[in-house]
């Protein structure tokens, strides 16, 4: 048999074969399958995602979805959405790749873990355009935009792009993915498929990175730049959308970017197995600076965070003497105090 290891993108290519056939592979894919990188530093990690990404992606939902909603509150929520699914399949990929790349937990959730990841992506990566696109319009044509920008169309939305990702994803529920491997005794999850089609799955893949990826990227970018300079020209502060356009731009610079080009490359480099793998896993991390982005666009969301990680004194004042409480003044942490701009 002619097979090869291939990053998560190699699941579109597998073949069926039936679970208790074991398939062979040559010496390259081996030493990748047992590599330190994959076997060691991914679940670490991991861990560390899932660590940091559950708590505050909760904290953020449930601050979110208990006020009042807002268009770009409906997309924060979705984000965080999508995020949490992700972040609820790592202890399945931890234990994966600690057991050295061996899967226990059976076809089904070997398919579904697969397609949260790429789902997690490419949902993430629209979501984040049409908030940079309800940014727009909210801050440079906040008059036009009142005709149609309302929960309705957010809500209308999210649901399509909900849609479009389950599209973009369903493949992999219905391609067998996880193949027992002789000579090490283990079953891979998407980390082993037979080369054949592999032109087909290249255009196939391609088509997916330009539409999830590129041209929502060139419109991200086009709608950050457009705001700072309407706000540049009419001499209004925007430190705040400073600080949102670039923590998005290090979101796709270090998580998206990447992965989506190996992507492609390792359609025809195989032997880039380990290397996809890794930066698979830091695209995961966008999972914890989407908090962030939380932080920054959602009021209610910066508000509590504010009264958990702030210390504020009890003010007293009304302890003392009607002379005095005029002139006191409450001692609290800058942070909690100041607003951001």
């Amino acid at each position: 048999m002619a097979e090869s290891i291939v990053p998560p993108s190699g699941g579109v290519a597998g073949t069926n074969i039936p679970n208790s056939t074991a398939v062979d592979v040559n010496d390259e894919a081996l030493s990748q399958l047992i590599n330190p990188i994959t076997t060691k530093l991914i679940p670490v990690l991991y861990t560390l995602v899932f660590g940091i990404g559950l708590p505050t992606n909760v904290l953020a939902l449930l601050t979110m979805a208990a006020k009042s909603k807002k268009p770009s509150t409906i997309f924060l929520i979705n984000l965080a959405t999508a995020d949490l699914l992700l972040i609820l399949m790592l202890p399945f990929k931890i234990s994966y790749h600690l057991l050295g790349n061996d899967w226990l937990f059976g076809e089904g959730l070997c398919r579904t873990m697969t397609a949260f990841f790429y789902g997690n992506m490419y949902c993430s990566i629209l979501l984040l355009t049409f908030i940079s696109i309800d940014r727009y319009f909210a801050l440079v044509h906040p008059f036009f935009s009142k005709r149609f920008r309302d929960n309705r169309f957010a809500l209308s939305v999210c649901a399509v792009i909900w849609v479009t990702v389950v599209l973009f994803v369903w493949p992999f529920f219905s391609v067998k993915q996880s193949f027992r491997i002789k000579g090490l005794n283990i079953t891979t999850c998407y980390d082993v498929y037979l080369k054949n089609n592999q032109v087909v799955y290249f255009y196939y893949w391609l088509i997916f990175v330009i539409l999830g990826f590129f041209i929502p990227s060139l419109v991200t970018i086009s709608c950050y730049s457009l705001i700072i300079r309407s706000l540049t020209v009419n001499d209004i502060k925007y430190k705040k959308s400073a600080k949102i356009t670039l923590l998005i731009l290090f979101v796709y610079l270090v998580c998206f970017t990447p992965s989506n080009i190996m992507l492609l490359v390792h359609q025809w480099v195989p032997d880039l197995h380990k290397h996809y793998i890794f930066l698979l896993c830091l695209s995961s991390f966008n999972s914890c600076f989407d908090p962030f982005l939380y932080y920054y666009i959602s009021e209610d969301c910066r508000n509590r965070v504010k009264r958990i990680i702030c210390f504020q004194k009890v003010d007293t004042s009304l302890n003392l003497q009607p002379s005095t409480r005029l002139t006191h003044t409450p001692i609290t942490n800058s942070l909690c105090s100041s607003s951001v701009i």
